[in-house]
Formats: C-alpha cells, structure tokens, sequence
C-alpha cells in the first residue's frame, strides 16, 4: 500500500451552534447509547475489541482506522493552507473510495438531511441526483458535469453513501467505474464495512469534521506525483 499526500483546498463542513442548540446537543450527547450492536460494518471503536484496531492490517488515520485491499493505495487530501487531512481516498486500479467522517448529534442520524443537500447542491451545479437503495441503506447517485484540465466538459457519476453512527456519520463516495459498474463495486464497499469510526468523548457541534491524521511512518509523495 502507497501512502500519498493530495494538496487540495477544501472549506470544511462544519455548522454553528449557539444557546440552546448547543446545550441540546450536550443533554443529546449525555444520554446512554440504547442503540443495537451493528452486525456488518463500518463499526464504531466501542463495537470492536481494542486488539483489533491495533491489528497489522489495520491503518489509523485518527478518527479512522482501514483495512486496504492487496494493490489497493491510500490517499490524503490535505489543505495545503491548514496542513489539516481533510478526507482518505483508498484507489484500486480505475476505482475508489473518499471518506470523510462527521459529529452527529446522538438523538438521531443527520445523513437523510445531508442527503437532501447534496442532491439540491447537484442540481444547482446543472447535474443530477437520484436516490436507491444500496446495501449500505439510502444513497445517491450522482451525475454532474465536471471540467478536465484541458477545458473539456463531461459527466462525471458517483454514488455517495451515508452511514449514521452513534454520533457520527461516515460519508463515502464511491467513484470511477465502480460508480457505474456493479462488478466493479464489491472492493470498494468491502473497504468501507472495514472501517472502524473512532468518535471520541469530546463535544461537537453536529456536521464538524472529525480530525484526521496521517499514518504512522507515511510520506508525502510529490505534489506533481499526487
């Protein structure tokens, strides 16, 4: 597995919370967890043992920890201005899956609002979103038009797929041909049911971007080699 460091400027999706939504969200926070024990994953770090997250298969990018595939690479996007990993993006020959993982308030899950933004966010870029059923629950399929260097337009399609977890959700974009082809998909949803969150105890606003590192012993490759 190739350890990579993408510059890429990205705002971070985080909103405010002031008065009484704040202390909402703390009270929220503050109940016990009567969820169920998940049977497939992602998993949160408090349904696994400790020993697993520590296993030689697995990566820990902080409030991730992955299990690559054999040939599969590891990619970070990093805001060149903070120095802050702000998603993973796990590639495997013409495929691949960016991660990206948010607080959520532990009353319940955010991903049905914030499936309802992207797809209002992809009509407004003139493209299109469709919701399906997936084997990860409601996700969307996106189609939009995207720029390549050389100034040419074409349709770009990626399915997004949400997973609320006890106070986080896990976004994962899956692009390239395992987007439009179902063979093509298996490696990639693997990879995400390998994921483990690790949310932490500390308070945070819902949507705030739960903080990434770079792994132990990683190198950042050249920007014009990433």
């Amino acid at each position: 597995m190739i350890f990579r460091r993408k510059a890429k400027n990205e705002d971070t999706e985080a909103t405010e919370l002031t008065g009484t939504e704040d202390a909402a969200v703390e009270a929220a926070d503050s109940e016990a967890d009567s969820e169920e024990p998940r049977e497939e994953g992602p998993f949160d770090s408090n349904e696994v043992d400790p020993s697993v997250l520590e296993g030689e298969d697995r990566i820990d990018l902080g409030a991730l920890v992955i299990t690559g595939l054999p040939g599969m690479e590891l990619r970070l996007q990093v805001d060149e201005q903070s120095n802050e990993v702000q998603a993973v993006l796990l590639v495997l020959e013409d495929s691949a899956l960016e991660l990206r993982a948010f607080a959520a308030p532990k009353s319940s899950g955010i991903w049905s609002e914030v499936r309802r933004e992207i797809a209002a966010e992809a009509t407004r870029m003139g493209g299109t979103a469709s919701e399906t059923e997936g084997p990860f629950g409601t996700e969307l399929v996106l189609v939009v038009p995207v720029e390549d260097p050389d100034g040419q337009i074409f349709s770009q399609t990626s399915r997004v797929i949400g997973v609320d977890g006890p106070r986080w959700l896990l976004r994962a974009t899956v692009l390239g041909r395992a987007a439009v082809e179902p063979e093509a998909a298996p490696p990639m949803e693997q990879s995400l049911r390998n994921v483990v969150v690790v949310r932490g105890s500390e308070p945070m606003a819902p949507r705030e971007s739960l903080a990434l590192r770079l792994p132990a012993g990683a190198q950042p490759a050249a920007e014009e080699e990433a």
